[in-house]
Protein backbone atom coordinates (compact mmCIF):
# COMPACT_ATOMS: atom_id res chain seq x y z
CA UNK A 1 0.00 0.00 0.00
CA UNK A 2 2.89 2.15 0.50
CA UNK A 3 5.30 0.53 -1.66
CA UNK A 4 8.41 2.90 -2.15
CA UNK A 5 6.67 5.83 -0.08
CA UNK A 6 9.60 7.54 2.20
CA UNK A 7 7.24 8.45 5.57
CA UNK A 8 8.55 9.74 8.43
CA UNK A 9 6.47 9.32 12.20
CA UNK A 10 7.81 11.18 15.26
CA UNK A 11 7.17 9.92 18.81
CA UNK A 12 8.25 6.43 17.08
CA UNK A 13 10.04 5.14 20.42
CA UNK A 14 7.38 3.10 21.86
CA UNK A 15 2.90 2.65 21.82
CA UNK A 16 1.27 4.60 18.60
CA UNK A 17 4.89 6.00 17.16
CA UNK A 18 6.35 2.35 17.03
CA UNK A 19 3.35 0.29 15.60
CA UNK A 20 3.09 2.82 12.65
CA UNK A 21 6.96 2.51 12.05
CA UNK A 22 6.16 -1.32 11.62
CA UNK A 23 2.88 -1.13 9.92
CA UNK A 24 4.25 1.56 7.50
CA UNK A 25 7.29 -0.92 6.95
CA UNK A 26 5.37 -3.97 6.29
CA UNK A 27 3.27 -2.21 3.78
CA UNK A 28 6.92 -0.75 1.53
CA UNK A 29 7.19 2.29 2.64
CA UNK A 30 10.96 3.72 3.83
CA UNK A 31 10.67 4.82 7.39
CA UNK A 32 12.49 7.44 9.15
CA UNK A 33 12.22 6.92 12.83
CA UNK A 34 12.22 9.71 15.26
CA UNK A 35 12.14 10.62 18.94
CA UNK A 36 13.79 12.19 21.90
CA UNK A 37 14.25 8.68 23.35
CA UNK A 38 17.48 7.81 21.12
CA UNK A 39 18.02 3.87 22.93
CA UNK A 40 14.08 3.23 22.74
CA UNK A 41 14.37 5.29 18.77
CA UNK A 42 17.18 3.13 17.60
CA UNK A 43 15.32 -0.29 18.90
CA UNK A 44 12.04 0.57 16.61
CA UNK A 45 14.48 1.36 13.76
CA UNK A 46 16.31 -1.88 14.24
CA UNK A 47 12.75 -4.19 14.57
CA UNK A 48 11.87 -2.43 11.27
CA UNK A 49 14.98 -4.07 9.90
CA UNK A 50 14.94 -7.12 11.42
CA UNK A 51 11.23 -7.86 9.80
CA UNK A 52 12.65 -7.02 6.77
CA UNK A 53 11.94 -3.12 6.00
CA UNK A 54 14.37 -0.33 5.53
CA UNK A 55 14.74 2.44 8.47
CA UNK A 56 17.13 5.32 9.73
CA UNK A 57 16.66 6.85 13.24
CA UNK A 58 16.86 10.00 13.74
CA UNK A 59 16.74 12.08 17.04
CA UNK A 60 14.80 15.17 17.29
CA UNK A 61 12.50 17.16 19.83
CA UNK A 62 9.49 18.23 18.01
CA UNK A 63 9.41 21.40 20.43
CA UNK A 64 12.24 23.03 19.00
CA UNK A 65 11.74 24.49 15.32
CA UNK A 66 15.44 23.57 14.74
CA UNK A 67 15.16 20.26 14.91
CA UNK A 68 12.15 20.04 13.19
CA UNK A 69 13.62 21.23 10.23
CA UNK A 70 16.91 19.45 10.56
CA UNK A 71 14.71 16.20 11.21
CA UNK A 72 13.04 16.88 7.46
CA UNK A 73 16.54 17.84 5.85
CA UNK A 74 17.78 14.81 7.13
CA UNK A 75 15.02 12.55 5.39
CA UNK A 76 15.15 13.94 2.23
CA UNK A 77 19.45 13.91 2.16
CA UNK A 78 19.16 10.29 3.15
CA UNK A 79 15.94 9.05 1.06
CA UNK A 80 15.99 11.51 -1.82
CA UNK A 81 12.27 13.08 -0.64
CA UNK A 82 9.80 12.87 1.65
CA UNK A 83 5.81 11.52 0.58
CA UNK A 84 4.55 10.68 3.99
CA UNK A 85 4.50 11.97 7.76
CA UNK A 86 2.40 11.62 10.48
CA UNK A 87 3.25 13.91 13.83
CA UNK A 88 2.68 11.86 16.44
CA UNK A 89 5.13 13.08 19.48
CA UNK A 90 3.21 14.30 22.44
CA UNK A 91 3.32 14.01 26.57
CA UNK A 92 0.46 13.62 28.79
CA UNK A 93 1.32 16.77 31.48
CA UNK A 94 0.56 17.47 34.53
CA UNK A 95 -2.93 16.72 36.16
CA UNK A 96 -4.69 19.92 37.50
CA UNK A 97 -7.46 21.97 37.35
CA UNK A 98 -7.57 24.68 35.26
CA UNK A 99 -7.15 27.23 38.24
CA UNK A 100 -3.91 24.82 39.70
CA UNK A 101 -2.54 24.25 36.65
CA UNK A 102 1.56 24.78 36.67
CA UNK A 103 2.54 27.09 34.09
CA UNK A 104 5.56 25.39 33.23
CA UNK A 105 3.24 22.86 32.27
CA UNK A 106 1.06 24.47 30.08
CA UNK A 107 3.74 25.49 27.81
CA UNK A 108 5.84 22.30 28.27
CA UNK A 109 2.22 20.32 26.86
CA UNK A 110 1.17 23.20 23.98
CA UNK A 111 4.95 23.80 23.03
CA UNK A 112 5.21 19.62 22.22
CA UNK A 113 1.80 19.38 21.27
CA UNK A 114 0.58 21.78 19.29
CA UNK A 115 3.33 23.93 18.39
CA UNK A 116 5.64 20.80 17.71
CA UNK A 117 2.47 19.49 15.24
CA UNK A 118 3.21 23.04 13.64
CA UNK A 119 6.46 22.90 13.40
CA UNK A 120 6.95 19.65 11.87
CA UNK A 121 4.05 20.22 8.92
CA UNK A 122 5.42 23.85 7.98
CA UNK A 123 9.11 21.63 6.92
CA UNK A 124 7.17 18.72 5.90
CA UNK A 125 4.87 20.46 3.29
CA UNK A 126 7.49 22.44 1.91
CA UNK A 127 9.55 19.20 1.50
CA UNK A 128 6.11 17.43 -0.07
CA UNK A 129 5.73 20.11 -2.56
CA UNK A 130 8.89 19.57 -4.40
CA UNK A 131 7.89 16.54 -5.26
CA UNK A 132 3.92 16.99 -5.50
CA UNK A 133 2.33 16.49 -2.80
CA UNK A 134 2.23 13.82 -0.04
CA UNK A 135 -0.03 13.09 3.15
CA UNK A 136 0.27 14.05 6.67
CA UNK A 137 -1.31 12.91 9.87
CA UNK A 138 -1.78 14.65 12.92
CA UNK A 139 -2.38 12.86 15.86
CA UNK A 140 -4.79 14.44 17.94
CA UNK A 141 -7.21 12.56 20.51
CA UNK A 142 -10.55 11.80 21.56
CA UNK A 143 -9.77 15.46 23.72
CA UNK A 144 -9.69 17.17 20.31
CA UNK A 145 -13.32 17.09 20.54
CA UNK A 146 -14.20 17.05 24.09
CA UNK A 147 -13.35 17.62 27.23
CA UNK A 148 -11.59 16.21 30.25
CA UNK A 149 -11.27 17.33 33.60
CA UNK A 150 -7.84 17.83 34.83
CA UNK A 151 -6.07 18.10 31.51
CA UNK A 152 -6.74 21.61 30.42
CA UNK A 153 -3.37 21.73 28.60
CA UNK A 154 -3.86 18.72 26.89
CA UNK A 155 -7.31 19.20 25.98
CA UNK A 156 -6.64 22.82 24.16
CA UNK A 157 -3.42 21.34 22.98
CA UNK A 158 -5.62 18.81 20.82
CA UNK A 159 -8.49 20.99 20.01
CA UNK A 160 -5.68 22.95 18.60
CA UNK A 161 -4.06 20.23 16.70
CA UNK A 162 -7.49 19.30 14.79
CA UNK A 163 -8.07 23.28 14.17
CA UNK A 164 -4.34 23.47 12.59
CA UNK A 165 -5.39 20.12 10.45
CA UNK A 166 -8.34 21.62 9.14
CA UNK A 167 -6.41 25.02 8.08
CA UNK A 168 -3.42 23.52 6.45
CA UNK A 169 -5.93 20.97 4.44
CA UNK A 170 -7.84 23.99 2.80
CA UNK A 171 -4.45 25.71 2.21
CA UNK A 172 -2.53 22.37 0.71
CA UNK A 173 -4.93 19.99 -0.86
CA UNK A 174 -5.44 21.41 -3.92
CA UNK A 175 -1.55 21.65 -4.56
CA UNK A 176 -1.07 17.73 -3.65
CA UNK A 177 -0.64 17.73 -0.02
CA UNK A 178 -3.21 15.83 1.91
CA UNK A 179 -4.02 16.59 5.56
CA UNK A 180 -5.43 14.68 8.13
CA UNK A 181 -6.22 14.35 12.19
CA UNK A 182 -6.73 11.12 14.06
CA UNK A 183 -8.33 10.94 17.56
CA UNK A 184 -7.17 7.82 19.12
CA UNK A 185 -9.22 7.23 22.66
CA UNK A 186 -7.25 5.54 25.49
CA UNK A 187 -5.18 2.92 24.02
CA UNK A 188 -2.49 0.48 25.64
CA UNK A 189 0.91 2.29 25.61
CA UNK A 190 3.63 3.62 28.23
CA UNK A 191 1.94 7.47 28.43
CA UNK A 192 -1.25 5.41 30.26
CA UNK A 193 0.83 2.88 32.05
CA UNK A 194 0.37 4.61 35.19
CA UNK A 195 -3.50 4.62 35.32
CA UNK A 196 -3.44 1.39 34.61
CA UNK A 197 -1.83 0.04 37.51
CA UNK A 198 -4.63 1.55 39.34
CA UNK A 199 -7.66 -1.23 39.45
CA UNK A 200 -10.49 1.43 40.08
CA UNK A 201 -8.98 3.65 37.50
CA UNK A 202 -8.25 1.09 34.77
CA UNK A 203 -12.24 -0.09 35.06
CA UNK A 204 -13.19 4.01 34.52
CA UNK A 205 -11.25 3.91 31.59
CA UNK A 206 -12.44 0.34 30.00
CA UNK A 207 -15.67 1.49 31.02
CA UNK A 208 -15.84 5.00 29.47
CA UNK A 209 -15.46 2.44 25.57
CA UNK A 210 -18.85 0.97 24.64
CA UNK A 211 -16.68 -1.70 22.99
CA UNK A 212 -15.58 -2.72 26.59
CA UNK A 213 -11.67 -2.67 26.35
CA UNK A 214 -8.76 -0.45 25.52
CA UNK A 215 -7.38 0.07 22.12
CA UNK A 216 -3.97 -1.37 20.80
CA UNK A 217 -1.70 0.78 18.99
CA UNK A 218 -1.87 -1.41 15.76
CA UNK A 219 -5.54 -0.45 15.47
CA UNK A 220 -4.41 3.00 15.28
CA UNK A 221 -1.37 2.91 13.03
CA UNK A 222 -4.02 0.36 10.54
CA UNK A 223 -5.81 3.89 10.01
CA UNK A 224 -2.85 5.82 10.17
CA UNK A 225 -1.59 3.83 6.89
CA UNK A 226 -4.89 4.01 5.17
CA UNK A 227 -4.70 7.66 5.33
CA UNK A 228 -1.55 7.86 4.27
CA UNK A 229 -2.28 5.98 0.95
CA UNK A 230 -3.65 6.31 -2.09
CA UNK A 231 -6.83 4.70 -1.08
CA UNK A 232 -7.88 7.42 0.98
CA UNK A 233 -6.61 10.04 -2.09
CA UNK A 234 -10.04 11.76 -1.41
CA UNK A 235 -9.31 12.44 2.41
CA UNK A 236 -8.28 15.19 3.61
CA UNK A 237 -9.23 17.87 6.34
CA UNK A 238 -11.16 15.58 8.54
CA UNK A 239 -10.64 14.20 11.85
CA UNK A 240 -11.11 10.56 12.50
CA UNK A 241 -11.83 9.26 16.09
CA UNK A 242 -10.32 5.92 16.55
CA UNK A 243 -12.05 5.40 20.07
CA UNK A 244 -14.41 2.30 20.78
CA UNK A 245 -17.20 4.11 21.00
CA UNK A 246 -15.96 6.74 23.05
CA UNK A 247 -17.30 9.76 21.73
CA UNK A 248 -20.57 8.06 20.63
CA UNK A 249 -21.91 8.43 24.44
Amino acid sequence: MLKNKVALVTGASSGIGRAIALVWAREGAKVVVSDVNVQAGEETAALVRAAGGDAIFVAADVGKPEDCEALVNRTVAHYGRLDIACNNAGIGGPQAATADYPLDGWAQVININLSGVFYGMKYQIAAMLKNGGGSIINMASILGSVGFATAPAYTAAKHGVVGLTKAAAIEYSAHGVRINAVGPAFIHTPMISGLEQDAGINAMLVGAHPIGRLGQPEEVAELVTWLASSKASFVTGAYYPVDGGYLAR
